[in-house]
């Protein structure tokens, strides 16, 4: 995987197959790195559609891409980090099942690799607050950031 940052984890997700189909769970109340019930929401990207920059102040996110390939993308902002500055890859989705974990304070986003749409299963462990929503956003070509998403011209997704 290369480059950590401090706090996020990519836990291996395990698919158990029979004759009927396949199961895959994604996270438990008592795996270790679980730390509350917020909601579970589902979003897609449609090929090499990028969804990116975004952080949170006070919510742990939880995702996996269940649908299709996903390359997910974070960068450590926390200055008082070990690895304040770090830029971390992992790709993830059919042909690698993992559950990524991002503490409050590291900015992240994803794009949809391939020639399909990639489907994105989140369960942050708060609720979406509409009326005060902690999600602190940047473009994801910004300069602030030391990443290309390799967006094609004229093309910023967010």
């Amino acid at each position: 995987m290369g480059t950590t940052i401090d706090g996020v984890l990519v836990t291996p997700l395990r698919v158990i197959p029979d004759e009927r189909g396949w199961l895959m769970e994604i996270l438990r109340s008592d795996d270790p790195h679980f730390s509350a019930f917020g909601q579970v929401y589902m979003t897609t990207a449609y090929p090499n559609v990028v969804k990116a920059w975004h952080y949170h102040k006070k919510q742990t996110d939880n995702f996996t891409c269940v649908s299709g390939m996903m390359k997910v993308a974070l960068y450590d902002a926390r200055t008082d980090s070990p690895t304040h500055g770090v830029v971390m890859e992992v790709f993830i989705g059919e042909k690698n099942p993992a559950l990524i974990t991002v503490p409050p304070g590291v900015y992240h986003g994803f794009k949809a690799i391939g020639n399909e749409t990639a489907f994105f299963v989140s369960v942050p462990n708060l609720p979406y607050n509409r009326e005060e929503p902690d999600e602190f956003r940047l473009p994801p070509d910004t300069s602030e950031i030391p990443y290309d998403w390799g967006l094609l011209p004229g093309l910023r997704h967010g």
